[in-house]
């Protein structure tokens, strides 16, 4: 039995620049159609879109020649380009009632941890609000060395960062098969993939259009990123119109199973995988608190130890001086201290600045025995 949309509620779709841009522009019917499933098939749901684009709409308007473009061509494509991908998609989400926020990373944004908490924190207010975050790659400031190379691991990324449990690849295929159907015409396709294996991998081929710097290898690499961190996956192909709405009518697709909950993949994160940069020492009344399941406050600190950042990983230390579990700190050392044992609506005027509720929020926070 393979999943259906309908049963997850954080979806992260992902498209690739070979479906919305041609030689003439923007598939403005095929965008239009992709946003009427976004109202109908995932009515309800937290979305998040993470599209490519920029770079193709770029060197069209800029006249470049084909083939590999020079770093350099790439960002200055990408700079152009961003505007009309972004005026796009602002344009249809609304004529379909949705609100578009555009959201450009790096690598940086989400393997450096203080910029990883303020992306996702900009991202999950966006959700809250009820706005759609259409995410791309920063091509216009990444460099070789920290750049994604494509949008199918930025995309698996997103969602283990935000926590999604599903991430949709709209593709040029609709899925993984045996052998590259090209090359093998009897190559079997694999509706379902219970885990990414060696033979699994063995399975992708090369890359794919001009238009696209990925393919199916770093489709499964995504797969791997995703699953492992509890974000089911599946790859289907997008050319059609209403792609999401096929999919659910049960159009051929291939389904990857998560390994692991969201919730538990990232809790095991913090508690096994995260060096300490101090310590914060909590009174009765907070450990109570956080075995309730809130978010530590600063009213529940007693003590600071340690000279952490904002984003390191801290111990949670119970009155009696053991750790009763670890996680990610909002603020550095000095303002901790600073606000320890007050109430949070004191913050701005403590710190001068509108700063976070929670010393440590609970999605970020692992306690011992969790």
């Amino acid at each position: 039995m393979t999943p259906s949309l309908d049963q997850f509620h954080r979806i992260v779709i992902k498209i690739g620049s070979a479906l919305l841009v041609e030689d003439s522009g923007i598939r403005h019917d095929w965008l239009d159609a992709l946003a009427a499933d976004l109202a109908d098939v995932t009515a309800g749901k937290e979305l998040l879109i993470v599209s490519s684009g920029a770079i193709a709409l770029g060197r069209r308007v800029l006249k470049l020649p084909r083939g590999v473009l020079k770093l350099e061509e790439s960002q200055a494509a990408a700079a152009v380009g961003q505007v009309a991908l972004a005026r796009a998609w602002a344009e249809t989400l609304h004529r379909h009632g949705f609100v578009a926020g555009q959201v450009l990373l790096t690598l940086d944004d989400t393997e450096e941890r203080r910029r990883y908490l303020n992306a996702r924190s900009t991202i999950a207010t966006l959700l809250r609000l009820g706005a759609v975050p259409v995410i791309n790659e920063n091509d216009t400031v990444a460099t070789t060395e920290i750049r994604y190379g494509d949008n199918d691991r930025l995309a698996a990324r997103v969602a283990t960062m935000i926590g999604a449990d599903l991430l949709v690849l709209l593709s040029d295929i609709d899925g993984l098969y045996s052998a590259p159907p090209r090359d093998d015409p009897d190559a079997r396709h694999l509706p379902m993939v219970d885990r990414v294996t060696p033979e699994i991998e063995a399975m992708a081929g090369s890359a794919g259009s001009e238009l696209s710097r990925g393919g199916m290898l770093t489709k499964i690499e995504a797969a791997k990123i995703a699953t492992s961190a509890g974000t089911a996956m599946l790859i289907a192909s997008g050319h059609a119109g209403n792609p999401l709405r096929r999919i659910a009518g049960g159009e051929r697709c291939t389904w990857f199973a998560a390994q692991t909950t969201p919730v538990r993949a990232r809790k095991k994160w913090i508690s096994g995988h995260v060096e300490t940069q101090g310590a914060l020492v909590v009174d009765d009344g907070a450990m109570k608190a956080l075995r309730a399941g809130k978010s530590l406050l600063p009213a529940g600190v007693r003590e600071i130890r340690g000279r952490f950042r904002r984003g390191d990983a801290v111990a949670i230390v119970g009155p009696a001086g053991a750790e009763i579990g670890r996680g990610l700190v909002a603020y550095d050392a000095a303002d901790a201290e600073r606000i320890a044992g007050r109430n949070s609506r004191e913050i701005e005027a403590i710190l001068g600045y509108a700063g976070r509720a929670e010393m440590i929020h609970r999605d970020d926070m692992a306690l011992r025995g969790e």
